[in-house]
């Protein structure tokens, strides 16, 4: 059984005398000791102690066990047009996903012309606002380039919304273009620059945003980032802004099946994200022994198969809500997948869309089964360093996977799991996605990559 290293927001000792037996984590004020004895879980707390903090501590989290399916309702409708709009507003007034960056009165506005759930309906609603935007921030690309910039932002978020959550209809697909537009209006502002990058695979091409930290000439560590089941490499690629001041370049992919991807999602799709890492190791500003991939959610499935299959060309691999066996098996389809109501709206069709000739619920439960990790025989290889987040209140990942991921495999594993998280460990309120990425993500990603922050010298 593989150790595993619990973070909380306090500091960890770790002890050295980790065996497959017993390990042992301790926090330097010894509030909490979590102990693997024999594969079985237990934990001792010193109450007296830890006081009010003790039920704070993301620690917490590795001792609940996992819900069962059966426990939730067997019927989980999907939300009405009416119960969508008001959750979607609630979400971009609180910054929840997928709404982050959403102004409410623009949601509002779209709203006003989408009667019915039909996608083209929607696609149009969305882009109708946008479309306005994105005018405006052209008019004002050489008067006002700062306003323009915030125009292209704004109008690439409604966009993506108009094509969330997947490019399922003739007008989704043509938002979702004009979503990608938009973005690269707003990337020829950025400094340093994005370059859209264009890698030959199997007769087609993969496309991906790629920067280099200001200033940097080589060797850098490199992060490849992988998007989930409904984000694209878009969203990615903004986020990873923030790891360039640490001395780390990033490229941005759309995984198997979703955006751009040339490929579908399959049980070998894999071997696209390889490509990928074969393209790394072209460009001469890259340090191909400090390489490391991100990935979310359906990103997370990839990267936990990546951390194994490409364990000698990655230095190490972050994942947030990992699926790796429970999350593909016909009863957590059935009685949590479906309807999900943590998941906004169509969270099955999204899926769908993702692999190839799947339109039914039994189909997908039929590809399901050949993507466990388990069935694939690759749970328990070795790995490559990882980090794993989750939240135990995940509905659309069981924290179970989680678990069995981090019991598994041949090095330790560091883990950050909010007992109050929901999907990707996120919290409304308390551990939002930004927070997540920059205080946890950012940080293990540049001292596993053993960055050091450029002096820009221009």
């Amino acid at each position: 059984m593989g150790a595993a290293h619990f973070y909380t927001q306090t500091a960890f000792k770790i002890d050295p005398s980790i065996s497959s037996e017993e390990n042992s984590v301790s926090n330097t004020n010894n509030l909490i000791r979590l102990e693997f004895l024999n594969n079985k879980r237990s934990a001792r707390v010193n109450t007296r102690t830890a006081g009010p903090l003790a039920g704070l501590l993301v620690i917490c989290a590795t001792i609940i066990p996992m819900v069962p399916a059966s426990v939730f309702a067997q019927d989980h409708p999907e939300r009405t047009l009416d119960e969508i709009k008001v959750e979607a507003i609630h979400r971009a007034e609180v910054g929840g996903y997928p709404l982050i960056g959403l102004d409410p009165k623009d949601v509002s506005e779209a709203f006003q012309s989408i009667h019915t759930k039909d996608k083209d309906e929607w696609a149009a609603g969305f882009m109708g606002v946008a479309d306005r935007y994105m005018a405006e921030g052209k008019a004002l690309q050489s008067s006002d380039p700062k306003k323009a910039d915030l125009d292209f932002i704004r109008a690439w978020h409604l966009y993506s919304f108009g094509r969330w959550p997947s490019e399922a209809s003739p007008k989704k697909k043509i938002s979702y273009g004009k979503a990608i537009e938009a973005f690269l209006a707003h990337a020829k502002m950025m400094d340093p620059p994005l370059e859209v990058v264009h890698i030959p695979f199997e007769g087609k091409e993969i496309i991906g945003y790629l920067r280099l930290p200001k200033g940097a000439t080589g060797p850098i560590p490199m992060v490849v980032a992988v998007n989930g089941l409904d984000s694209r490499k878009e969203d990615l690629a903004e986020s990873f802004g923030a790891i360039l001041p640490l001395g780390v370049g990033y490229l941005a992919v759309d995984g198997p099946g979703t955006g751009q991807s040339p490929i579908k999602a399959s049980p070998t799709a894999d071997r696209m994200l390889s490509g990928v890492l074969d393209y790394l190791g072209t460009r001469p500003e890259v340090d191909k022994s400090r390489i490391a991939m991100h990935g979310v959610s359906w990103g997370a499935y990839w990267g936990t198969k990546m951390a194994i299959l490409e364990k000698a060309r990655l230095k190490g691999v972050s994942v947030q809500s990992p699926p790796t066996d429970l999350f593909f098996q016909k009863e957590f389809v059935l009685n949590s997948l479906l309807g999900n109501r943590e998941y906004l709206f169509d969270q099955i069709p999204a899926i769908m869309a993702i692999f190839d000739n799947v339109t039914t619920l039994d189909q997908v439960v039929d590809e399901f089964a050949k993507m466990s990790l388990v069935n694939q025989h690759l749970l328990g290889k070795p790995t490559t360093s990882m980090l794993i987040l989750a939240g135990t209140l995940d509905t659309q990942v069981p924290i179970s996977d989680v678990y069995k991921l981090l019991d598994s495999g041949d090095v330790p594993k560091d883990a950050w799991i909010n007992p109050q998280g929901g999907h990707l460990g996120r919290q409304v309120g308390v551990w939002p996605d930004p927070r997540i990425f920059k205080q946890v993500i950012l940080p293990w990603l540049a001292r596993t990559l053993d960055a050091k922050p450029f002096e820009d010298k221009h």
